[in-house]
């Protein structure tokens, strides 16, 4: 497992982004080491700090394996970054990565926490007919991480799975409670050091 390519983004004006006009979603490839900061990449920006500025989504990671399903189905080749991850990932299976799970990734400790979850601006980015349903039907969310220690990290670094709960919920179980399954929620609520997000989304589905 390793990173194929570090991303990162800067803010700009766009009339399809939602009610705030601006986003980061363009990541592009980013040059040598990049620092690993308590809130995420250096050189990384969020326009909308409200939905996308916790600090347990500091870092996105996205399958290059997930990019090549997803390029039949679109018609169209997906570059690196195109979703608006951070982390290109290749030999990494993000669906079955365990809330909890730390990975190592040059001198960087990160914890995955949450699936992604589609909004108008990726919609809108992707310009893609029917894009959020398609997305939560093909469940292939990638993986939002926390950072546990500081460093940096750069392109062609190895993925090293250093700790792995012994059960738990993976992000394709997380994504599925988050949707309704009220089961698996119940589960989710259980694994020790969720984010406290889950609760908010809790009582939603256990409502």
């Amino acid at each position: 497992m390793r990173i194929l390519s570090v991303n990162v983004g800067m803010i700009r004006d766009a009339e399809w982004a939602g009610k705030l006009g601006r986003t980061a979603i363009d990541k592009r490839p980013a040059e040598g080491r990049v620092a690993v900061r308590d809130n995420g990449l250096a050189g990384d920006e969020r326009a909308d700090v409200a939905h996308h500025g916790h600090p347990d989504q500091a870092v996105y990671a996205y399958a290059r394996e997930d990019y090549d399903w997803w390029e039949p189905q679109m018609g169209r080749t997906l570059r690196d970054g195109q979703f608006g991850e951070n982390l290109t990932t290749e030999g990494a299976d993000l669906a079955n990565a365990l809330l909890g799970e730390k990975w190592r990734i040059g001198t960087a400790l990160l914890e995955v926490t949450a699936p992604r979850v589609p909004c108008v601006v990726f919609r809108n980015w992707l310009d893609e007919r029917g894009w959020v349903k398609r997305f939560t039907q093909a469940g292939r969310t990638g993986a939002y991480f926390r950072v546990v220690e500081r460093g940096d990290l750069g392109a062609g670094d190895g993925i090293e799975v250093v700790e792995r709960p012994s059960e738990g919920v993976t992000i394709g179980e997380a994504f599925r409670a988050h949707h309704g399954d009220r089961d698996l929620m119940r589960r989710l609520l259980a694994v020790p050091g969720r984010s406290e997000q889950w609760e908010h989304v809790a009582r939603r589905v256990l409502a």
